[in-house]
C-alpha cells in the first residue's frame, strides 16, 4: 500500500467529528474514530481499529472547537506511518441544494455556493463547512471533496420533489430534497451482491437511527423519500418530530407566542422518541424501560414506518424488497419484527430466527416463501464517501 493512497473521511456535526481513514484504490478501512463533546467539554478523542478495539484515547478538560479538533486529528495522523501523505479528504455534507447531484471538488466557488444554502440546513451545514475550511487551512494542497446527502435523490421525478406552492415560492428552492442519500446509495449498490435480481427491483429502504428516513428505489435509483425540504420531515427520530401539520407550527407561534428559535428547538431537539417518551432518544433505553410512555414512543415510530411504507409502495407501484439499516434498523430485533408484522398485507413474512441472529454483513431475515424479501444492510456512508472521493480524483 503506497504512502499517499490514503483518504480521510469526515462526518462533522455540531458537537463531534467522526472520521475514518481508508487505504487502497479499492478503499478498505484502516481505522476510525470520533472527537466528541466539542464546545461543551471535556472533549474526548477516540480511535478504533477495524475490530472496534480502542487503539488511542485522549481528552481535554477544556472544550475544543472544530478547528482545534481537526488539528488534534491531523496531528495524530502525522504520527502514523504514511499519515502525512493524505491523497484527499472526503467530507459528508448534508445539503447540496438543487446545484449538486454528485461529489464536487471543494474550492472557494463551491464553498461560497454552499454558504448560501445554510438556511436550508442551519443545524448541520455550518458545521460541515467549518470542518472543510479547517481542513483546507491545515492541509494545504490536499484535495478536498464534498459528498452530499441530498445528491442521490436528485434523480427523483420532478413531481416527487414538488410542493403544491406557487412558483414564486418554489423558484426560491423550496422543494423536497431528501436526505441520507449516501446511505441509500450504498444500499442500492450492495443489495445486488446478495441477490442479483435486486438490481432491477422495487426496494423500500429504511435508514433508522437518531436520524430516520425511508427511501423508495427502483432499479437502484431514488423515486421518493420520506424527508423533504429539511431533515426534520417524515418519520419520528431520536429528537426530531418527523412530519407535522404546518398548522401546528402556526399555532405554536400565534397562540403560544413561540419565536422561530423556540419552534426550531422543539421540533429538532425536544421531540421524537425523546419528546414522546420523556425518557430518552436511545431506542435501547426505551426497549429496556417498563414505562408506558417509552412503549408509546416505540409504537408511534413503528406505526409511522408502516404508514410511510404504504406510501413508498404506492410510489413504486409495488414492492419487491424491504431493507433495514442504521443503528436502530440494524440492531433492534423487536422493531424489525413489529414493522414486518404490520407489513404482512404487502406479502412480508419474517423469519424469526434469522431476525434474531447476530448481525454482520448483508442478511436476509424473511422466509424463502415471503413475497417481499426483507434484508438488513449495515450502513456504510463512510465507504461511499471514500469511493466517491477516489472517483473524482480521477476526473480532470
Amino acid at each position: 500500500m503506497a504512502a499517499n493512497d490514503k483518504v480521510l473521511v469526515l462526518n462533522t456535526g455540531s458537537s463531534s467529528i467522526k472520521f475514518s481513514l481508508f487505504g487502497g484504490t479499492a478503499p478498505s478501512l484502516l481505522f476510525k474514530g470520533r472527537i466528541e463533546n466539542l464546545f461543551s467539554g471535556p472533549t474526548r478523542f477516540v480511535v478504533q481499529d477495524t475490530s472496534n478495539e480502542v487503539v488511542h484515547e485522549q481528552s481535554w478538560p477544556d472544550p475544543l472547537d472544530h478547528a482545534a479538533g481537526m488539528r488534534a486529528l491531523l496531528d495524530y495522523l502525522a504520527q502514523q506511518p504514511g499519515g502525512r501523505d493524505l491523497r484527499a479528504v472526503g467530507h459528508r455534507i448534508v445539503h447540496g441544494g438543487a446545484l449538486y447531484s454528485g461529489p464536487q471538488w471543494l474550492d472557494d466557488t463551491v464553498l461560497t455556493a454552499l454558504e448560501a444554502l445554510v438556511a436550508l440546513a442551519p443545524l448541520h451545514l455550518p458545521h460541515n463547512l467549518a470542518a472543510v475550511r479547517a481542513a483546507i487551512a491545515m492541509a494545504p494542497g490536499v484535495p478536498q471533496v464534498g459528498c452530499f446527502d441530498t445528491a442521490f435523490h436528485r434523480a427523483q421525478p420532478e413531481l416527487a420533489q414538488a410542493f403544491a406552492l406557487p412558483p414564486d415560492i418554489t423558484d426560491l428552492g423550496i422543494r423536497r430534497y431528501g436526505f441520507h442519500g449516501l446511505s441509500y446509495e450504498y444500499i442500492a449498490g450492495r443489495l445486488p451482491d446478495a441477490d442479483p435480481a435486486l438490481a432491477s427491483a422495487r426496494v423500500v429502504a429504511a435508514h433508522l437511527g437518531n436520524g430516520a428516513s425511508m427511501c423508495a428505489m427502483a432499479r437502484g435509483r431514488s423515486v421518493a423519500s420520506s424527508m423533504g425540504f429539511t431533515a426534520v420531515d417524515g418519520l419520528p427520530m431520536g429528537t426530531r418530530c418527523g412530519a407535522v401539520d404546518p398548522g401546528v407550527v402556526l399555532y405554536l407561534i400565534d397562540q403560544l407566542g413561540m419565536d422561530v428559535a423556540a419552534v426550531q428547538d422543539l421540533l429538532y431537539l425536544r421531540s421524537g422518541l425523546l419528546g414522546v417518551s420523556g425518557i430518552s432518544s436511545d431506542m435501547r433505553t426505551l426497549e429496556a424501560s417498563g414505562e408506558p410512555r417509552a412503549q408509546l414512543a416505540i409504537d408511534l415510530m413503528v406505526y409511522r414506518i408502516g404508514r410511510e411504507l404504504g406510501s413508498m409502495a404506492a410510489a413504486l407501484g409495488g414492492i419487491d424488497a424491504l431493507v433495514f439499516s442504521g443503528g436502530i434498523g440494524e440492531n433492534s430485533v423487536a422493531l424489525r419484527a413489529a414493522v414486518c408484522r404490520d407489513a404482512a398485507w404487502l406479502g412480508v413474512t419474517l423469519d424469526p430466527e434469522a431476525n434474531a441472529a447476530p448481525g454482520g454483513g448483508v442478511v436476509r431475515i424473511s422466509t424463502a416463501s415471503s413475497t417481499v424479501s426483507v434484508w438488513v444492510v449495515p450502513a456504510n456512508e463512510e465507504l461511499m464517501i471514500a469511493r466517491h472521493t477516489l472517483d473524482i480524483l480521477g476526473q480532470p
